[in-house]
């Protein structure tokens, strides 16, 4: 497939509430280096693209009180490249606007959507995955996304279900599911046509915008009216005024769950969506008693699989404690059971509602 053809949108704008108090709306996680790499979430992300996809058709979408936060840490992107939200609309308004961006840029266009904030270990696969993707949805009307191999069963993600007895390297989607009771993700793993849903598509910008037309077609009527002003001096002035008035609805719902042409392609690669510190605890560095360390120095006695998260260079002395979170931010000390990880968009909350918005 042509290079010139492929584009990619990188989804910057979630909260990461999982992650507080280091996560907070001021500065969601895909602006921090969670993985002490040196690099955020972000720049790990569009670095990664970029090997498969030509810079300049990179977009970011996230919200607008993040337009620093992204200039900051990707500085050489053209004005077309950001798409900046102007309300939280989830996500199925914001990919229509991008595909009618690029679909304007590039009649032949196929666009990747991807989250801003997924740790991905095994890049080759990963790209070896997108290209056949990218060829699929380059012939075919196709909605494209990339399913993960469940490997326990995780509550924390949705998944697919997919056609049993097909031993294509693409399966048709049955259905969506949401996350999952324990019992529920045990029987689909043991049912073995579910995938875990990575939150990652692919599609040709013509089908999609048929899809929206088709499915959506108030929200595509309020956009597609407005096209002329997109990739232009006058985007964001019109963006302001139309998207606020678009449903908040996600593509899952909008669109995924009406369309008979949604089909998956098994991942070859290693895949966490870090949507916890649990998660993160996985993929860090860890000690013979394997706890997890970000930027304290430590004193861990009869403790183990822990994850200690700490402003830069804070001593910290733990005695006796298992499974725990112990995670700080200037103002804010959080210490949970890891169990308990699901809880932490909940005692937010709980912090928000007593203490005031400037902590979370």
């Amino acid at each position: 497939m042509n290079p010139e053809n492929k584009y990619a949108v990188i989804m910057a704008g979630g909260v990461g509430s999982r992650f507080w108090p280091v996560s907070k709306t001021s500065h969601p996680k895909q602006f921090h280096d969670m993985l002490g790499t040196g690099k955020t979430l972000l720049q790990q992300t569009y670095d990664r693209l970029a090997k498969f996809i030509p810079e300049n058709q990179i977009l970011i979408l996230t919200n607008d009180i993040y337009e620093h936060l992204v200039l900051e840490q990707i500085p050489n992107l053209e004005p077309h490249q950001l798409f900046l939200e102007p309300a939280m609309r989830n996500t199925a308004p914001c990919i229509l606007l991008a595909a009618l961006k690029i679909q304007k840029l590039n009649t032949d266009a196929v666009m990747l959507v991807a989250p801003s904030d997924h740790w991905i270990e095994d890049e080759a696969s990963f790209g070896a995955n997108l290209n056949h993707a990218f060829e699929i949805a380059s012939t075919e009307n196709a909605l494209l996304t990339l399913g993960i191999k469940p490997s326990f069963p995780n509550t924390g993600y949705g998944y697919i279900e997919c056609e049993k007895d097909n031993t294509s390297s693409v399966k048709e989607v049955v259905k969506f599911t949401e996350k999952p009771d324990y019992v529920k993700a045990k029987a689909f793993i043991n049912q073995g046509n579910f995938m875990w849903n990575a939150g990652i598509f692919i599609w040709s910008t013509a089908y999609i915008l048929s899809e929206f037309q088709k499915f959506q077609p108030k929200m595509y009527t309020l956009f597609h009216h407005e096209e002329a002003a997109l990739n232009t001096t006058e985007e964001r002035e019109v963006v302001s005024e139309i998207y606020p008035k678009a449903e908040n609805i996600s593509i899952d719902y909008a669109i995924l769950e009406n369309s008979t042409s949604v089909k998956c392609i098994p991942a070859h690669f290693d895949w966490n969506d870090l949507g916890t510190w649990g998660s993160l605890h996985e993929k860090l560095e860890k000690d013979s008693e394997n706890n997890a360390v970000i930027n304290a120095e430590v004193i861990l006695n009869h403790s183990a699989n822990n994850i200690i998260r700490t402003e830069k260079d804070k001593i910290v002395v733990v005695q006796r404690l298992n499974d725990f979170i112990i995670v700080e931010d200037e103002k804010v000390l959080v210490i949970a059971p890891k169990s308990d990880e699901q809880d932490i968009k909940k005692l937010r909350e709980q912090a928000i509602e007593k203490f005031g918005k400037l902590i979370g």
